[in-house]
C-alpha cells in the first residue's frame, strides 16, 4: 500500500534540550502534534512522582514523544537506499513513534496499577477512536490509524517498524535514558547515542547493529541499568508512589462506602465503576489529580486528609529494606501494634516491591520473551550480543529485585512510650537486618 505523504512547504523545527532541534517535514505529523489528545501529553509527567526526588524531573510525555519520533527520524534517515526500507515504512515508524505513549494517564504507571488499566490499550484506543487523532490518521488512508495501532499493539505484520519502537535497544528506550538522565542531573542515562545510530542496520525483522559498534551497547545496556536502580527505583520516588496509590485507594474505599464528600471525585466515578470510557479517560490528567489532592486535603476522613497532605507537601514516609525471610508471626505483630496505636496498617504500613531484568536473550518455552540484540558481523551474519560480549554475557538473564517496607516514622516518633511502640521500632529493625 501506497499512503499520502503530504510535505509541508517548509520545515518545522522544535528547540530541543537533549537533541537540539527536531525535524517535521510531514504534515501527518505537523498535524498530530496539534491534535488535543497529543496536547495533552503536555500535562503528564514523563517520570510521575520522581520531581519529588529529583526537582528538575518536570518534564512531560510530550517532550519524550517528540524525542523518541527524533530519532526514529534520524535512524531510518540512514535507512534510505537500502533494499529492506521503504518511504511507506519510514512514515509509518515515525507516526508510531510520535503516537506511542499517547494512552498514558496521570502519574502513569502508579495510576494503572490502582485501577487495572493499560495504557497501550488506550493509545490503541484514542488511534481508532472518534478523535482528532484519528480524522488526522485518516487523511493518510483508510487503514492508516489501524496499521498505526498494529505497531504499536505489537502486532503488525512488518516487526522491522516495531522493533524501531519497542525492543531491547529502541528509540524509545534511547531518548528516555537520555531525557531522564538530563532533567534528574545524573550522569548515569549517558551514552554514545552518535554511534548507535550509525550502527544500526535494517534487517527483515528487526534492527541490528554492526558488530563495530558492540561497545557502543554495552554503554547503552549498562546505563540502562544505572538508571533503574539510581533514578527508576528511588524509594523516595517509589515512597511518594505508594503515597499516590493509597490515596486513590482511599478515595475509592470511601465512595463505595457511601462517604459525603465535600469535593465529589467527578472525575474518577467511571473509574471506581470499571466503566472508564475514552472521553472520561483523555480528560483525566495531573492536573485535574493535583486539583482533587487540594480539595481532599479538607475532608473530614482523617486518613484521606492526611495522605493528600503529605503528598501535596512532600511529607513522605520513611522505609526499611523488607527482607523475605520475615516470619508471618512479626507481620501480625507489627499489624496488630499499628492498628492499636490508631495507624490503619493498609494506608500506613506499606510493602512495595520492584525488579530489573537489564538484557536478555531467547529462552524457549519461558515467560516474557525477549527478542535479543543481534550483531552484524563483516561476513554479514547475526549474532546474539551476550556470544561476543563478555560484559553482557555477565549480567544476562539476572533479575535484581528490592523489597521495601514504607511507613510514617514521624508518626512513629511522635507516640508515647508503651508495648506497642516498643513492638513496632524492634520488628522494623528486625525487618532492616
Amino acid at each position: 500500500m501506497s499512503y499520502r505523504c503530504e510535505q509541508l512547504q517548509e520545515e518545522k523545527v522544535f528547540k530541543d534540550p537533549v537533541h537540539r532541534y527536531i525535524h517535521v517535514r510531514y504534515r501527518v505529523i505537523w498535524d498530530l502534534i496539534g491534535t488535543k489528545e497529543f496536547q495533552r501529553l503536555r500535562r503528564i509527567k514523563q517520570l510521575g512522582t520522581s520531581y519529588l526526588t529529583f526537582h528538575g524531573a518536570e518534564h512531560s510525555r510530550f517532550n519524550h514523544s517528540l524525542g523518541v519520533y527524533e530519532l526514529v527520524r534520524r535512524i531510518t534517515e540512514n535507512f534510505t537506499g537500502r533494499k529492506e526500507w521503504s518511504e511507506d515504512q519510514r512514515l509509518l515508524a515515525l507516526t508510531a513513534s510520535l503516537l506511542h505513549d499517547l494512552g498514558h494517564g496521570p502519574f502513569s504507571h502508579s495510576f494503572e496499577k490502582v485501577f487495572d488499566l493499560d495504557h497501550e490499550q488506550f493509545t490503541q484506543a484514542i488511534i481508532l477512536g472518534d478523535t482528532e487523532v484519528h480524522h488526522v490518521l485518516k487523511k493518510v488512508s483508510d487503514t492508516f490509524p489501524e496499521q498505526v495501532a498494529a505497531v504499536i499493539n505489537k502486532t503488525h505484520e512488518d516487526q522491522l517498524v516495531v522493533s524501531l519502537i519497542s525492543s531491547q535497544i529502541d528509540a524509545d528506550r534511547m531518548d528516555y535514558l537520555l531525557r531522564d538522565a538530563y532533567f534528574t542531573g545524573v550522569s548515569y542515562g549517558q551514552f554514545d547515542l552518535e554511534r548507535l545510530l550509525r550502527v544500526m542496520r535494517p534487517k527483515k525483522d528487526q534492527v541490528v547493529i554492526k558488530q563495530t559498534g558492540m561497545h557502543a551497547v554495552e554503554d547503552y545496556i549498562l546505563s540502562r541499568y544505572q538508571m533503574h536502580w539510581q533514578v527508576y527505583f528511588h524509594p523516595v520516588s517509589r515512597s511518594a508512589e505508594v503515597l499516590l496509590s493509597r490515596i486513590l485507594h482511599r478515595v475509592k474505599e470511601l465512595y463505595q462506602a457511601g462517604y459525603q464528600f465535600r469535593q465529589t471525585p467527578d472525575h474518577f466515578l467511571s473509574f471506581f465503576k470499571g466503566d472508564v470510557s475514552l472521553e472520561d479517560y483523555i480528560r483525566l490528567d495531573e492536573t485535574i489529580v493535583m486539583y482533587y489532592f487540594q480539595q481532599w486535603k479538607e475532608e473530614t476522613d482523617y486518613i484521606l486528609h492526611d495522605l493528600c497532605d503529605r503528598f501535596v507537601n512532600r511529607k513522605l514516609f520513611k522505609f526499611v529494606s523488607h527482607h523475605t525471610d520475615f516470619e508471618a508471626k512479626d507481620w501480625q505483630t507489627l499489624y496488630q501494634a499499628f492498628e492499636a496505636v490508631g495507624l490503619d496498617p493498609t494506608y500506613y504500613l506499606v510493602e512495595d516491591s520492584t525488579s530489573d531484568l537489564p538484557y536478555d536473550f531467547y529462552r524457549p518455552g519461558e515467560s516474557n520473551e525477549r527478542v535479543p540484540i543481534y550483531l552484524l558481523t563483516p561476513e554479514d551474519e547475526l549474532v546474539e550480543l551476550s556470544r561476543l560480549s563478555t560484559i553482557v554475557d555477565a549480567i544476562s538473564g539476572k533479575t535484581r529485585s528490592d523489597h521495601k517496607l514504607f511507613y510514617p516514622r514521624d508518626e512513629i516518633e511522635k507516640l508515647t512510650p508503651s508495648k506497642e511502640k516498643d513492638a513496632i521500632v524492634t520488628l522494623l529493625k528486625l525487618n532492616q537486618r
